[in-house]
């Protein structure tokens, strides 16, 4: 087989080679574990590395010989409109625990499916109809077209900007449902999202700078730039295995989310507590559900649970979440993490007070009044209190030194 083993075609080469090994291994994980997630990013990574084949088989000396240039020409390698609605699912899959196709869900794939069926009547014109080339008379690959690239592009653009606000609608949702919020935002989600937004940019920018998009030597360097953030994507998806801990449904329209009952949940009672929607309605009295709920937290001390969550409150007060939600964003003007979090710091404060870190670090003492890691504490405290653990203990310590120094000046005189 054709394959010139130059530096240009080398280096896709070996892009290409581990993106299917990881891809093989993504899939190998969701068949085993049954893992949604997996199987997306396995498609997406293998879409990547299709995408980069015209330019390591191009530099490889494929477009300049037969049957590898028919190769080239009727085998659509760059898929642009489905790396788009893959993202799109692919965050769905790692946040929302209730994730699943739906046949509705397929028209997202239409515009890639006309494509193919576009490449398909290319190749049975030139090669079955008229024998010869008609649609490739030019000797210009159709997946280079500039209708083609600038088309995919901002497809991929819009689902970026989806998928963006479909993530941060779940932070949003994470911070009013879980007092352990900051724990789940799944930095790979964060990340990921970053890396194909700098594949659009670095695409964007070469496309200005070099608006002809078979320009093989100058476009060589955006597809290099591109195999570095798809590889990353490859070794960082396969070691970052994430489980959605929020079942929820989302409108992209106007931006609300509705938590849904657990799969597990199967009572009324259940599917009632766990029913919030964001924005709520405004017809709750807050002041007395307020009363209720400062209480219970103060008298049973809830926030000592690091897992306790919106609709553990609300069955606790044999009511739902929608009420628990709106009582506390707007009769403590807080959403349920930091309000949990809020009485976590007072504790942790009070502790401190009573000499509690004569015997245990603070950590230990957060570990204790519910936090889940030191960086959560430390934000948290800094949150509330204005100032880090560290100097309030400081703060803490120099102030009864002076209070005992102060007792023992009174003895003395006395």
């Amino acid at each position: 087989m054709l394959f010139n083993f130059n530096e240009l075609s080398s280096i896709l080469l070996i892009f290409f080679f581990h993106g299917v090994v990881y891809a093989c291994l993504l899939l190998w994980r969701s068949w085993q574990f049954r893992y949604k997630a997996s199987r997306l990013l396995a498609l997406f990574i293998l879409l990547c590395c299709l995408y980069i084949c015209p330019w390591m088989l191009g530099h490889a000396g494929w477009y300049a010989r037969q049957p590898y240039q028919d190769t080239m020409f009727y085998i659509p390698f760059q898929q642009l409109f489905f790396l788009g609605p893959i993202i799109y699912f692919y965050i769905q899959s790692l946040v929302n625990q209730s994730f699943s196709f739906r046949k509705r869900d397929l028209w997202h794939f239409l515009p890639g499916t006309l494509y193919l069926v576009y490449s398909l009547v290319v190749f049975i014109t030139d090669k079955w109809i008229y024998g010869e080339y008609y649609f490739y008379a030019d000797g210009r690959d159709k997946d280079l077209a500039p209708w083609y690239q600038v088309s995919g592009l901002i497809s991929m653009i819009l689902y970026l900007l989806v998928s963006i606000r479909y993530y941060f609608t779940y932070k949003a949702l994470a911070y009013n449902t879980l007092s352990f919020a900051e724990s789940v935002q799944f930095k790979w989600i964060r990340n990921f999202l970053i890396a194909f937004l700098l594949m659009q940019i670095a695409r964007l920018a070469f496309m200005v700078v070099y608006p002809e998009w078979g320009d093989f030597p100058q476009k060589w360097w955006y597809y290099f730039l591109f195999s570095l953030l798809f590889y990353y994507v490859s070794v960082a998806g396969y070691a970052n295995t994430i489980q959605a801990v929020l079942p929820f449904s989302l409108s992209i329209m106007d931006g609300s989310a509705t938590l849904l009952p657990p799969p597990t949940h199967t009572s009324p009672n259940d599917q009632k507590s766990a029913s919030i929607t964001i924005p709520v309605a405004s017809d709750i009295d807050i002041q007395p559900w307020k009363n209720k709920v400062e209480q219970l937290i103060q008298q049973e001390q809830l926030f000592r649970d690091p897992k306790l969550s919106l609709t553990d409150l609300a069955q606790r007060l044999d009511t739902n979440s929608r009420v628990i939600s709106k009582t506390i964003n707007q009769g403590f003007e807080m959403n349920f993490n930091d309000y949990i979090n809020f009485h976590r710091v007072e504790a942790v404060k009070e502790a401190i007070r009573k000499g509690a870190t004569k015997n245990l670090t603070l950590l230990a003492i957060a570990l204790d009044c519910g936090f889940n890691s030191k960086t959560t504490f430390n934000r948290a405290f800094k949150k509330h209190t204005g100032t880090s653990p560290k100097n309030f203990l400081q703060s803490s310590t120099s102030t009864e030194w002076r209070e005992g120094a102060d007792s023992l000046l009174v003895s003395s005189k006395s």
